[in-house]
């Protein structure tokens, strides 16, 4: 059982020509997963166009686009480390509200009466302010529960600040590792609880696709503990052997 406790100087760059016309990943992900779900599990993330942040979206699109993901994850050159963290994170949490969202109607109170990720992981919610002792919840609401919380910290300026001149927080990492942690557990209930239904929507190579982007990241850099990782290893294995590393 797992549970849960616990300034920039303006920069504007330009996206090189030759960059903005390779295949944008997360343009395709996000329309064609559009096209089965009229509606995310969550109001989707928004980075402000005009900010640093923002280009580096771009630029983390389109570098996507050219299929080979751990070059993609990589920091760019000159690039400040927190901010790669805050617009990848921001990715993260869109790519998961969009997959959720497109099997919402088979994870219910009745068919995921706990929160799971196979027999021998379950997860207990708390997020040490308004849920101080872990409780044990099904895993429509845990899910809930945890986009709501990871909604908050991403609005929140303080922690992630879009403003030019707004400093990050000194425990910034620390904060994205945890809400990377929590967002693989979703990852983890989808795989364990619902890839069948994943298959018969044909969303398969979506998702396999969103996590093996999820994964090449938080091992680029060391964002979540190998044993956290442990419900999804063998899958993780097996996508790490496939691309020959």
């Amino acid at each position: 059982m797992v549970t849960d406790s616990n300034p920039r100087p303006a920069k504007h760059k330009r996206i090189s020509p030759e960059l903005s016309k390779k295949k944008h990943f997360n343009k395709f992900f996000t329309s064609h997963l559009s096209s089965r779900s009229s509606k995310t599990f969550k109001p989707k993330k928004n980075i402000p166009e005009g900010t640093h942040q923002y280009d580096l979206m771009k630029h983390a699109a389109a570098t996507l686009g050219s299929g080979n993901l751990r070059n993609a994850v990589q920091l760019p050159d000159g690039e400040d480390l927190n901010e790669w963290v805050a617009v990848n994170t921001v990715d993260f949490f869109n790519q998961i509200n969009m997959l959720y969202g497109t099997i919402t109607e088979f994870c219910t109170e009745d068919s995921c009466s706990i929160m799971s990720a196979g027999p021998k992981y379950e997860y207990h919610w708390a997020d040490g302010q308004t849920v101080k002792k872990p409780i044990k919840c099904s895993a429509p609401k845990y899910i809930d529960y945890l986009m709501t919380w990871v909604q908050d910290q991403l609005d929140d300026e303080t922690l992630f600040p879009s403003k030019i001149g707004v400093p990050f927080p000194k425990n910034f990492i620390q904060i994205a590792k945890t809400i990377l942690k929590r967002l693989f557990r979703v990852y983890a209930h989808i795989y364990h609880q619902h890839f069948s239904e994943v298959v018969r929507l044909s969303e398969e190579a979506h998702l396999n696709t969103s996590f093996k982007h999820f994964i090449y990241f938080v091992q680029e850099f060391n964002l979540i503990d190998r044993r956290e990782l442990a419900p999804l290893q063998d899958l993780i294995d097996k996508l790490i052997t496939k691309d020959g590393r």
